[in-house]
């Protein structure tokens, strides 16, 4: 082996100018991909592994590969691996160790492959194990929400449409909305697994080869289900990392809607929850604030999420077939996303163990507003055989005598309510209970303690 030729870029014999300091720093993606060292690593076993197995490299060469794989993954393990910003990326530079180690056989292992192929290979099983672990974080999240709700069936709280009372509801049937949104989370994300379970490996540069690899072989190897279609969509595909970054979006947003609301009903104004010392922060002047930073980063940021889906989207736009460099910023799009969102999974179920519902006051806020107007309407429909709309403008009267009187529908006498709707009776007065009002709402899906009860055991199944 000729020391000073594996010490230069694999094109010299092409290309005779050493590129400039400027263009090595630009085009140097090491910095960031040098994460993907174990799916590197993993992906060129498999292939020399097949190599052998096709008889396209010897038992000798094949085992020395490895051997020397096997030892560059202990060393970038333990932190005695030296990255070099010259040999641009995390395959050169394991390329490049692999030739110290074991000499001019380590250039069998780019035998009937490209960096191409081998990026993307990398890139979806690491894809694939961040989105196992994302689902397995929203699985803590999705349990946390549920024993909340558990202990809160009972909790009557005003729903809230346009931030104005509107209907009585437990403050569980609230939680349990959040556990609708997770749960589709989940199935976006196990949609996208199923998407990008394809082994792009043995597509080459973009034609495919003409070395008789076996691909089915390599994607057994790997994890995947099926090698994919075609080669040259195969290197430029990146609708796998727009999904991946499309459901961190959505995710993200559910976790900022969460977030502005849980702000508002920790304020003053609502007061209807309390955070723990441990998840909010003090002012650096006014000793009275305690303030829910951890939920305004939340919230913010999702900003970061959407802008990194709209950044790749940009770069897909208008690239035609099939690689390019735009798409090397692909992995610094991905790793900021998942390093952000798994922060923002990790806060949010801190979150979720650290507040409690101000029951008196969310008790008090439901007996404000009207809000059992609505099943006063419903009542008149039962019982007097009135129209809907008839039976709104009749209890739209009553709301408007309750108002003139200064009394809330529950402090209404008989008598008065009679003055608007002569035939009522005084069994009238029970839908102004908070509680009757939340138990008739029995429709499936609806927010009665014995219908939330199920829901909770229904989910607590299915997270098991």
């Amino acid at each position: 082996m000729t020391k000073n030729k594996n010490n230069q870029a694999i094109w010299n014999n092409r290309i005779k100018n050493k590129s400039s300091v400027l263009f090595q720093r630009v085009g140097s993606s090491i910095n960031i991909d040098k994460r993907l060292y174990k799916e590197d690593i993993a992906g060129s076993i498999a292939h020399v592994e097949m190599l052998f197995k096709q008889k396209i490299i010897s038992f000798k060469i094949k085992n020395k590969i490895i051997y020397g794989l096997h030892k560059i993954e202990k060393e970038i393990s333990t932190k005695k691996f030296v990255f070099r910003t010259e040999y641009e990326d995390i395959h050169i530079n394991i390329e490049k160790r692999l030739f110290e180690i074991i000499g001019d056989d380590a250039g069998y292992v780019h035998t009937g492959r490209s960096r191409n192929d081998q990026v993307i290979t990398d890139l979806k099983i690491w894809i694939k194990s961040a989105t196992k672990e994302i689902n397995f974080t929203l699985d803590k999240i999705i349990k946390n929400i549920l024993k909340l709700a558990e202990k809160n069936i009972d909790t009557v709280m005003p729903g809230f449409t346009h931030l104005k009372n509107a209907q009585a509801i437990s403050f569980a049937h609230y939680l349990m909305a959040y556990i609708e949104m997770f749960y589709r989370d989940k199935k976006r994300f196990d949609n996208n697994l199923e998407n990008l379970d394809e082994n792009p490996l043995g597509s080459v540069a973009l034609t495919g080869t003409s070395f008789n690899i076996d691909r089915n072989y390599t994607t057994k190897k790997l994890g995947f289900k099926r090698p994919t279609n075609n080669s040259i969509d195969t290197v430029s595909d990146r609708d796998f990392v727009l999904d991946f970054l499309y459901s961190i979006s959505v995710c993200s947003m559910h976790i900022s809607r969460v977030a502005e609301e849980l702000i508002i009903w920790n304020s003053d104004g609502f007061n209807l929850i309390n955070l723990s010392d441990k998840v909010v922060t003090g002012s650096s002047i006014m000793p009275q604030k305690k303030n829910p930073d951890l939920l305004e980063y939340l919230r913010g940021k999702t900003s970061t999420s959407y802008g990194n889906l709209f950044s790749m989207l940009t770069i897909l736009k208008g690239l035609p077939l099939s690689y390019f460099k735009d798409l090397q910023d692909d992995k610094e799009i991905v790793f900021r996303s998942n390093d952000t969102f798994i922060d923002s999974l990790n806060i949010f179920d801190e979150l979720l163990k650290n507040f409690n519902p101000n029951k008196k006051r969310m008790l008090e806020l439901a007996n404000s507003g009207h809000i059992t107007a609505t099943d006063l309407a419903d009542y008149l429909v039962k019982n007097h055989s009135m129209s809907f709309r008839k039976a709104y403008q009749k209890t739209a009267d009553i709301v408007n005598l309750a108002e003139k009187k200064k009394k809330n529908l529950n402090q209404l006498t008989l008598e008065e309510l009679k003055k608007i709707e002569p035939k009522l009776t005084i069994d009238v007065l029970k839908v102004f209970d908070l509680r009757n009002s939340i138990n008739s709402k029995k429709s499936y899906g609806g927010t009665s303690f014995e219908n939330i009860k199920k829901m909770i055991m229904k989910y607590k199944n299915k997270n098991d």
